[in-house]
């Protein structure tokens, strides 16, 4: 049991550090709600106007965050794998190549939704 002791301090000192900086932001931050702030706000993208209460915004925007994904996906599943390319052998080959063509779906859903064209 003394093995997992510094462990159990670790763990009780982020949950400490997670709820005290959530009970923190709560109490000091201002709380002045006015009627801009409460507004649908998308990094930029204004909502369209006929939408009823929440408003809707382009597929445009949820498409080149799509991208981002898929990128970011990449090359979490690639840095590593290039990085010990020459231990892993043929199976790991194989199973890189079939990565590729599956990650390629979603290219090739947003090629043809016209998420890449940047106008």
């Amino acid at each position: 049991m003394t093995t997992y002791v510094p462990l159990l301090i670790m763990i009780a000192a982020a949950i400490v550090l997670a709820a005290g900086g959530l009970v923190l932001s709560a109490v000091l931050s201002p709380n002045r709600y006015n009627r801009r702030k409460l507004e649908n706000y998308e990094c930029g993208v204004e909502a369209t106007p006929n939408a009823g209460g929440a408003g809707r915004f382009p597929v445009k925007y949820y498409l080149t965050a799509m991208t981002f994904i898929i990128f970011d996906v990449e090359v979490v599943f690639l840095y590593p794998w290039a990085s010990s390319f020459k231990s892993l052998g043929a199976f790991s080959l194989f199973a890189m190549l079939i990565f590729l063509a599956l990650i390629t779906v979603p290219f090739i859903y947003e090629w043809r939704r016209g998420g890449l064209e940047w106008d």
